[in-house]
């Protein structure tokens, strides 16, 4: 019974309260957004640096010369090469041996930094989210006792990251010289068995790194339930697995399954041009349903399972009755914070205006046309791709504020420039905006509620950062803050709809 208890348990969590168990997924969604200020700040620094160095002196010029943009994908390998040759001999003048040292000393700390802080991060946001899970399937507050293993696991959570990286090298390393000592001493008597060899050794590399993986999979869910360090973790982990090979190998089953079926889907809706769809799905669904499960499993183990009652609602009416109470806080959320969501249309506007006047000297240099990014679009799909894209933009901006609301400014100012820049580049100003209109009233909005609420977040975390207010207060709002999201999403939706299948059509009749 251990298995249909751990599945039931996964599903009852799942139906009561999402609120109190998907913030801290979506937390785990923003770390790139969080990632990405690292690269944004040196994208300035660097653009300062060029710009009073006097490298970019002339730039506007030199491309104005040649056309920037590069030929029709149809055109011929000649096309090409030429087009290729043009541009690099414009810009050959632009790369000097200072400016390269620069900005290529600057990539290389970008990277090494960004690496060290998504890491990091991704350590504090899965501790959360164990946490998270082990309390909701006790049926306890869920959030208060993420917050909690933050603080508490973090640091374990890391070790075990760093521990099982390199181990992955160590197994790497040594079964790839055996390989290839192998395979060159027998490859000297028979090139094909030295092949089969180094097949076989690789076949065995691969049963080494999976079960490196297979311990590592169950070890943070033991520092959890159990308390243990992290060799502690390790040692429970192996003891789970052979007390209970069956609950073991079911989960092993269930996610490398739903990792090939979510690759499978993924594949066939990039045919029709779909790709964050998925990204949400993972997010909002699969990965907290696999956190639930190996940690229910564990659990059970331990005799610790005891999740909440199943609701008595059924399932369309839980969502229809979501759906509400998410479009009450979004609305409430707006009236109750004016002076936030002032601020931030405020400095979407001042940083749409820096994009629009950085892109002036490039004006007819290099162009963007809306035309040409509407061809071929599949109205269906392209509704799903905007809905899911936009969606989780808006998740990974709101949560990311958590960074006491940095990431969520940058986001928004990234996002202002960046339209600036189309907006001055476009080839056809006003098609552009015949466009951007009926959609726009409806999605720019949200983008600006999902922006507020990441400013929002970032107050409320500097308050329980100075001890202003309690844990279950910050639960609170990190859980308003989804059923904020909940709302924005509707919004989005139907932003979707009318920019997939109205935005592009109606104004060609008036052309």
């Amino acid at each position: 019974m251990s298995l249909s208890d751990s599945v039931s348990a996964v599903v009852s969590v799942f139906r009561n309260r999402p609120g109190d168990l998907l913030p801290f997924y979506f937390l785990g969604a923003a770390v790139p957004a969080i990632v990405r200020v690292v690269p944004f700040v040196a994208v300035v620094v660097g653009y300062l640096y060029l710009e009073m160095a006097g490298h970019l002196e002339g730039l506007p010029e030199a491309l104005a010369e040649v056309d920037a943009a590069p030929p029709d994908p149809d055109a011929s390998e000649e096309e090409l090469e030429a087009w290729a040759e043009e541009l690099v001999s414009a810009l050959e003048p632009f790369v000097t041996p200072e400016a390269v040292l620069v900005v290529g000393a600057l990539v290389v700390v970008t990277a090494l930094v960004s690496l060290l802080v998504g890491v990091i991060l991704y350590a504090i946001a899965s501790a959360g989210q164990l946490a998270t899970c082990h309390a909701r399937l006790r049926d306890e507050r869920g959030i208060v006792a993420g917050i909690a293993g933050v603080r508490r696991y973090w640091l374990r959570f890391l070790a075990l990251f760093v521990l099982e990286f390199l181990l992955w090298m160590v197994a790497a390393a040594v079964v790839g010289s055996v390989a290839a000592l192998a395979a060159l001493a027998v490859g000297v008597l028979s090139p094909i068995i030295g092949v089969l060899v180094g097949f076989l050794v690789a076949l065995v590399l691969v049963v080494v790194l999976a079960a490196i993986r297979a311990v590592f999979a169950f070890a943070p869910v033991a520092v959890v339930v159990d308390d243990a360090g992290v060799f502690e973790s390790l040692s429970n982990t192996v003891g789970f697995v052979r007390s209970r090979p069956i609950g073991a190998a079911f989960y092993y089953v269930i996610s490398v399954g739903s990792l090939l079926a979510v690759s499978t889907v993924s594949s066939i809706l990039v045919l029709v041009e779909i790709f964050v769809l998925t990204t949400v799905v993972i997010t909002v669904a699969l990965l907290p349903a696999l956190g639930l499960l190996k940690t229910a499993l564990y659990a059970r183990y331990r005799d610790r399972l005891a999740p909440p009652a199943m609701p008595e609602r059924s399932v369309r009416r839980q969502f229809r009755d979501g759906l509400r109470r998410g479009w009450r806080e979004m609305t409430t959320f707006v009236r109750e914070t004016p002076g936030i969501h002032a601020a931030v249309v405020v400095l979407g506007l001042a940083s749409f205006a820096v994009g629009w006047i950085a892109a002036a000297p490039y004006e007819g240099a290099v162009e963007a046309s809306i035309l040409a990014r509407l061809e071929g679009i599949i109205p269906p799909a392209f509704a799903l791709e905007l809905f899911g894209n936009n969606w989780f933009v808006a998740i990974t901006t709101a949560f990311s504020g958590v960074v006491f609301a940095i990431p969520a400014i940058a986001s928004l100012l990234f996002n202002g420039v960046y339209m600036g820049i189309v907006g001055q580049l476009e080839a056809d100003p006003l098609t552009l905006l015949a466009f951007v209109i009926p959609h726009g009233v409806v999605e720019i909005p949200a983008i600006f509620v999902a922006s507020a609420l990441g400013v929002w977040i970032g107050l409320v975390t500097w308050r329980a950062s100075r001890g202003r207010i309690d844990r279950p207060t910050f639960a609170d709002a990190l859980e308003r803050a989804f059923w904020v999201l909940v709302g924005i999403g509707i919004l989005l939706a139907i932003a979707a709809v009318v920019e997939a299948f109205v935005s592009p059509y109606y104004f060609r009749l008036f052309l």
